[in-house]
């Protein structure tokens, strides 16, 4: 492979992994949504806190879907290099029903604890792709 065909790859690459940013980026903005919500709920917040809480999962759900074709992309633009497209945000629809018909205090507290992993990956997911862009910006 010739200088300039690798620098066209490296420049593909980080154009992936800037697109990888933007849709983890974004998911890690509606989980924080989420999050706030849920200590409203937590406090005591009523079944219409409920709706904008789920609304908002179901925002970050469909922001970590793209996150994940996007770091796909990114994977196959970098070859080799292991990114962690392993993102998943699971709120089991037992913790969901049990959130808006039982609405107390522990189901409350399950729901946060799933946004804050999802969160955690999330953040995780940001660190290691903006890690690999610089490493790859300067093989340039």
């Amino acid at each position: 492979m010739s200088d300039e065909s690798m620098k066209q790859e490296i420049r593909e690459a980080v154009g992936a992994g800037a697109r990888a940013l933007v849709s983890l980026k974004a998911a890690r903005e509606k989980l924080e949504s989420a999050r706030k919500w849920g200590i409203v709920d937590l406090l005591g917040g009523a079944f219409v806190t409920d709706i904008v809480k789920h609304s908002r999962l179901k925002e970050a759900t469909a922001c970590i879907e793209t996150a994940k074709r996007d770091l796909q992309r990114f994977q196959k633009e970098v070859g080799d290099v292991d990114i962690p497209t392993d993102l998943r945000m699971e709120i089991s629809s037992f913790l969901s029903f049990a959130d808006f018909f039982f609405d107390g205090l522990v189901s409350d507290y399950l729901v946060q604890s799933k946004i804050a992993d999802a969160k955690e990956q999330v953040d995780e997911a940001i660190n290691y792709v903006e890690t690999l862009m610089v490493k790859l910006k300067q093989a340039v």
